[in-house]
C-alpha cells in the first residue's frame, strides 16, 4: 500500500491552514466557519467547506462535502489511505462519513470546546452517542415480520457490490 504523500509536518501544516483558508472564505461568502481537504494516496486534493444552510442540507457539513466531492472525483466509495484535513475537530456526523469512507486518517485545527466556545456546541450529540441521555430522541426497534427482507434480497442479488 502507497504512504499517502501528505502525513509529513510540513504538508499536514499546509493542509490544516488551507481547511482555514477555505473555512475563513466560507464566513465571508455567508458560509458556516468550516473547511476541509481530503488527499488522496496520489496527492489529489477535494475541498469541502460548510453548506448547510447555504443548501438547506444538515449533513452538507465540510469534512461530508470534501468526502462527496472526493469519492465523486475517484469514482470510488471506499478512500482508504486518503487523509482528511478539517479546520475544526469532526463532529459525530462528520467522524461517522470518515469511518464509512474508510479515511485513513483525520488532522484537526480547532476542537470541540473552541466551536462551542463559537456558539457550536455539540456536545449533546457526543452525550447521546456515549448512551449517556437519549431522551434527545428515542430509537426504537419496530417488530416487523418482513424485517430482514432486505437482507436476503442483497444476498440473492448476484450483481450486489461488497462494501
Amino acid at each position: 500500500m502507497a504512504q499517502n504523500p501528505a502525513v509529513g509536518d510540513a504538508d499536514r501544516m499546509r493542509y490544516l491552514e488551507r481547511a482555514i483558508e477555505l473555512a475563513v472564505a466560507n464566513v465571508v461568502e455567508g458560509g458556516g466557519p468550516f473547511g476541509a481537504v481530503v488527499v488522496m494516496r496520489d496527492g489529489t486534493a477535494f475541498e469541502g467547506t460548510n453548506r448547510v444552510a447555504r443548501d438547506h442540507d444538515p449533513t452538507a457539513h465540510a469534512e461530508v462535502v470534501a468526502i462527496r466531492r472526493a469519492a465523486a472525483g475517484t469514482q470510488d466509495f471506499d478512500l482508504h489511505g486518503a487523509v482528511l484535513y478539517t479546520s475544526c475537530e469532526p463532529c459525530p456526523l462528520c467522524l461517522a462519513a470518515a469511518l464509512w469512507a474508510r479515511i485513513s486518517a483525520v488532522f484537526f485545527a480547532a476542537d470541540r470546546y473552541d466551536a462551542a466556545a463559537a456558539g457550536f456546541d455539540d456536545a449533546v450529540f457526543y452525550e447521546y452517542l456515549a448512551g449517556t441521555d437519549h431522551s434527545l430522541m428515542p430509537v426504537a426497534r419496530a417488530p416487523l415480520d418482513r424485517r430482514v427482507a432486505p437482507f436476503e434480497a442483497w444476498n440473492a442479488f448476484e450483481g450486489r457490490t461488497r462494501y
